[in-house]
């Protein structure tokens, strides 16, 4: 079978399965075999899937074939498809896949988010922008100062729906729904489906098809889970410890505030160990920089909040280690879904205080498993 195949017999136009190829893909992920045909065939779409599980270029993809193939008269800063998500990253993300995959069709996409400068993206919106990727804030000011008209918006996307929700986006996501037109194709994308998300769904979604690929809450199989049972005082030794024992190289580390993630990276940095922080309070710069530096191996420890990892797509993350553990148990699964992907074994290390037990036991619950104990030696 040739590489394209796969891809091929999901209706996809050629310069799409030439980018999908350069990109090195050949077989789509479950939820892009169930998703593409869906959305080519014009239908609302209600999709359950994790990070990680190719669910961007689910929808990326036939986004594109549909652009592509059904010109329009496009009016300068009046798009035809508009992409919500919740964070900065995850729209920069979002927004790089549209111009990986669609690097041989003329579709022009832009992203737009806050806490940046708003000129320049005025000054972009004066041009031709077919696919907006934006966080609902930003949209809304430019909405508000006229430089965006959203009255030709053909398709619409809510990625992570459950977390828009989550950080009190309803009343924008209903003010941006208010001025788009009645008619569009419709996508609603989320990790679970609570009752929240289907209300939202049943207000944004008309008749849609249904894909929920991942059974709900199983934690990859891939990842291999322990715990250290450790008093709160001795948990950032034994962190430095295992990073030079086992001379991890990418460690994703979640704390549970802004506040603890800062202290920490500055301890490990001085027991030396190169460590960022990444979270709300810090500027898109400093993410931005926090994040490559971790990608290219310049920086081994990020050390993270739950909302700011949400977006960040690290591909083939060894290390995922919870100095705290989460309030909410789901919160757990997302965290050590980051790794163990795409068929890469990953370990996912949690730090448990006795303060944390009861945590530590509804996680095992949601989970169905309890999770191994490990000791280290001198803890």
């Amino acid at each position: 079978m040739n590489t394209e195949n796969q891809f091929a017999g999901l209706g996809l136009a050629e310069p799409l399965l030439r980018a999908v190829c350069d990109a090195g893909y050949s077989i789509p992920t479950p939820i892009q075999a169930k998703a593409i045909p869906l959305v080519l065939a014009g239908g609302d779409l209600l999709a359950a899937a994790q990070t990680g599980t190719g669910k961007t270029a689910g929808f990326v993809l036939p986004i594109l074939h549909r652009l592509h193939t059904q010109p329009a008269n496009v009016r300068p800063g009046r798009p035809r498809c508009l992409v919500l998500t919740p964070t900065r990253e995850l729209a920069a993300q979002v927004e790089e896949s549209v111009r990986t995959y669609g690097k041989y069709v003329p579709v022009k996409s832009m992203v737009m988010f806050g806490g940046v400068g708003f000129q320049p993206q005025a000054a972009q919106l004066r041009k031709r922008v077919d696919m907006l990727v934006a966080t609902p804030g930003r949209l809304l000011d430019h909405a508000g100062q006229r430089t965006v008209d959203l009255s030709g918006i053909e398709i619409l996307v809510l990625d992570e729906g459950d977390r828009m929700l989550d950080m009190g986006f309803i009343h924008d996501i209903k003010r941006v729904l208010a001025l788009l037109p009645k008619t569009r194709q419709s996508m609603l994308f989320s990790a679970t489906f609570s009752e929240d998300v289907r209300a939202l769904a049943a207000k944004l979604l008309n008749n849609p098809g249904c894909v929920d690929v991942a059974p709900r809450n199983t934690a990859s199989e891939l990842v291999q889970q322990s715990v250290h049972m450790i008093s709160k005082e001795k948990k950032r030794d034994l962190l430095s410890h295992l990073i030079r024992k086992h001379e991890w190289r990418q460690v994703l580390v979640f704390t549970r505030t802004k506040h603890g993630a800062n202290r920490l990276a500055e301890k490990l940095e001085k027991d030396g160990i190169r460590s960022a922080a990444i979270h709300g309070n810090k500027s898109q710069s400093a993410r931005t920089r926090a994040l490559t530096d971790f990608k290219n191996g310049r920086v081994p420890v990020l050390v993270a909040t739950d909302i700011a990892a949400r977006g960040l797509d690290i591909q083939e993350l060894p290390h995922v280690v919870n100095f705290e553990l989460p309030n909410v148990p789901e919160d757990y699964v997302h965290r050590i879904g980051r790794t163990g992907r795409a068929g890469v074994s990953g370990a996912a290390v949690s730090l448990v205080d006795r303060d944390e037990i009861q945590l530590l036991r509804d996680i095992e619950k949601l989970i169905k498993r309890p999770i191994e104990r490990i000791t280290v030696d001198g803890f």
